[in-house]
């Protein structure tokens, strides 16, 4: 697959929060299943430890309920659960990102109004 681009890199660091709150809101996860749920979903680039700083931080905004959960191999694990206040700051989110896209879907389009120029 192809390697996201700068610009692509940039956009994703503002929205990463919303869209692992997003996972969240589906389903209780570790910070590994966030990981491969991004993967999956095409967010190939993300480093594993990009996710554990942005769990920490969501943790430290008291946005997720955690629960260490024995695990097979090694230490327990910290499966991070979506609470009323992260519901709020996704529904926030969702809100926010609809009316950016509202706003860009109205600037020209370049690839159409520069031709020839």
């Amino acid at each position: 697959m192809k390697r996201m681009g700068t610009q692509m890199t940039e956009m994703l660091k503002g929205t990463l929060e919303g869209i692992v709150l997003s996972i969240l809101a589906e389903r209780p996860a570790y910070g590994y299943e966030i990981t491969a749920e991004l993967r999956d979903r095409g967010f190939t680039d993300i480093a594993e430890g990009t996710i554990y700083a942005l769990l920490v931080r969501i943790e430290r905004k008291s946005l997720v309920s955690v629960e260490k959960v024995a695990s097979e191999k090694g230490p327990p694990r910290k499966v991070f659960t979506l609470n009323a206040a992260g519901q709020l700051e996704l529904n926030e989110f969702w809100s926010t990102w609809n009316q950016l896209v509202e706003r860009i879907n109205h600037l020209p389009n370049q690839n159409n109004t520069s031709k020839g120029n």
